[in-house]
This record gives structure tokens, sequence and C-alpha cells, in this order.
């Protein structure tokens, strides 16, 4: 069977961006992964991370282009890993992220399941729509309350030792 995706760029700007993309089922992770830095006019070089995400797209188990976790603590890799063993219908969402100093950050849907079309290589670049800007759109990380955080909002004095209940001359 044939997955059909659609990757879009996260992206604050008037313009969408995305690619839709068609690969083999039974293709790995880092199968996705290239098609997905060649579709969007990447090298490939850059570090780079599927995460398995629920339908509010939160961030969940990741997939590691390498394992350099601890031991015992082994992660999923591309390589290794293969589609239809991490999105399937019941769970269609994938975020990606290229180039860990950039943030590159891409939601990957699967679209639908199609039979392998006759005379058609995979994977398989199907629209292209946007231009990819010249850096990674900025990230604008909300609080989770209302009330922006303040670190200074208590009004103490980190130089005044007074009010403390220690002996600054312990020594």
């Amino acid at each position: 069977m044939i997955y059909r995706f659609r990757v879009i760029l996260d992206n604050d700007t008037e313009d969408d961006v995305f690619r839709d993309l068609e690969i083999r089922e039974t293709d790995t992770m880092e199968d996705l992964h290239n098609i997905i830095t060649q579709s969007f006019g990447f090298d490939g070089m850059e570090m780079a991370s599927f995460y398995i995400s629920d339908d509010e797209w939160n961030q969940g188990e990741e997939i590691a282009m390498f394992d350099m976790s601890e031991a015992g603590n082994e992660v999923r890799v591309m390589n290794q890993t293969i589609i239809k063993d991490v999105v399937h219908e019941a769970s269609p969402k994938l975020i990606y992220v290229y180039d860990f100093l950039s943030m590159w950050t891409f939601y990957v849907e699967l679209a639908e399941i199609v039979e392998e079309a006759e005379g058609t290589d995979y994977p398989n670049l199907m629209f292209v729509h946007g231009q990819i800007p010249d850096e990674a759109p900025e990230k604008a990380f909300e609080s989770e309350s209302d009330d922006a955080f303040d670190e200074f909002e208590d009004d103490l004095d980190i130089d005044d030792y007074g009010d403390l209940d220690f002996d600054e001359n312990w020594n």
C-alpha cells in the first residue's frame, strides 16, 4: 500500500508552504525523512527527528536519526523503523523537526492510503505549494496561563539579605 502524506511547514506567515508525498508503507522513517528534506530543498545533512503526535499536535515519542541516548533509554531510530509501524489510520499525525539549531518544524499527516500505481516510482513528490523561507520561522512560545511569566514580578532585591534567615558570614 502507498501512504500519501501532506507535510506542512509550521509557519506563521500568510503563505502556506506544504508538500504532498507518496511513499510505500513498508519504507523506513529514514526514507520519509529523505523525501521530506529533498522536497523542501534541504541537503539532509542536519540532525532530525520525528515525533508521534496526537490529534492536537502534542509531541510524543521520538524517532531519531541516531540513538544518542544513554544506556537503557534507547529510542527508536529512523532506519530501523517501518512507516506502517508508526503511522496508520488510528494514529495519522507526526511532527518532524529538521536542523535542531534552526528548528524547522513540520506537521506530517497521513492523508490517505491507496493502491500502488503501476509505473510510478516511490517515494513520489506529488504536489508542491509555496516556497520555503530563507530562515526557519521564529517560534512564539506561549504561557499556559493568560498571564505572561515575569521572573521579576515579586519585587525582591536579590542583593538584600536582611530578610533572609541565614548568616551571610557563615564561613
